[in-house]
């Protein structure tokens, strides 16, 4: 009997309630949803400066390897984390109902070309912004002064041979090239974005600066993430379709990882 009074299991959890429901709800207050952008960043940060770094330096591989440790450390819990609130919710790990814009309302076309548009145009105007970034960082961020700080996409590697560089790059490869990016977009695009339908046409110029906020690592790049992110953030939002955004962000990350490894390789390109 009572078996047969158990609730199936995809009903099981599923009315949250406390601090689960409020991160649930259809709606996230702005307070709220700038602390849900901003507290990874700052995990991130800690567990660099706390773990990742001290450990990386006894090792005497590049401090880019500390950063992807501490983007690993907190992204992948992070993404532990949404499965469990589908549990919460439904019964089962899932990420049902939690991230959104998954449903693929755009057909596989429209998205393979807004998506390779959205690609380009983040590798090529981010490439291109980089001397904004160097004057940002001149301007007001000169006081950052820990290993790698920088406007320099490479600083994070140099001083090191280049047979080390390449052994890097290719550990943290399948880490930075795509997955931790496609999980930020999960997190970003996915869960928060699709909360704040308050703020109408302008939430994804929300999430977009708030996610460039979120790089404490590299504040002086806020400005130019904002031009370079905007487009396919606005794309994911206005279609809802995460496809999108994921197609711009990890795949550019994939594409500039693959052309580094292959420039080191071939020795196109020495540190």
């Amino acid at each position: 009997m009572a078996t047969a009074m158990r609730p199936p299991a995809d009903t099981q959890g599923a009315q949250p309630k406390g601090f689960v429901a409020k991160l649930l709800a259809d709606r996230h207050s702005v307070p709220f949803s700038i602390a849900l952008h901003l507290v990874p960043g700052a995990a991130i940060v800690a567990v660099y400066a706390f773990v990742a770094a001290p450990l990386v330096r006894a090792m005497d591989f590049p401090i880019f390897l500390a950063w992807a440790i501490a983007l690993a450390v907190v992204l992948f819990p992070l993404q532990l984390f949404l499965l469990w609130l589908g549990k919460k919710q439904t019964g089962r790990f899932t990420m049902k109902g939690v991230v959104h814009y998954r449903d693929k309302p755009v057909s596989r076309g429209k998205v393979f070309w807004l998506g390779a548009a959205c690609l380009v145009w983040m590798t090529v105007v981010s490439l291109s912004l980089t001397p904004l970034d160097n004057i940002v960082y001149d301007w007001f961020f000169t006081w950052v002064d820990y290993q790698g700080a920088g406007p320099d996409g490479t600083a994070y590697l140099q001083g090191y041979s280049q047979d080390l560089v390449l052994t890097t790059l290719l550990i943290c490869a399948p880490f930075t090239g795509f997955t931790l990016p496609l999980l930020e977009e999960y997190y970003f695009r996915g869960f928060l974005l699709p909360r704040l339908p308050q703020l109408g046409k302008w939430a994804p110029f929300f999430n977009t600066f708030f996610f460039s906020v979120y790089h404490f690592w590299a504040p002086w790049t806020v400005l130019s993430k904002l031009v370079f992110l905007y487009p396919g953030v606005w794309l994911a939002w206005k279609k809802q379709d995460i496809r999108i955004s994921i197609a711009m962000h990890p795949g550019s990350a994939l594409l500039m990882t693959l052309v580094g490894v292959i420039a080191l390789a071939s020795g196109a390109y020495s540190m």
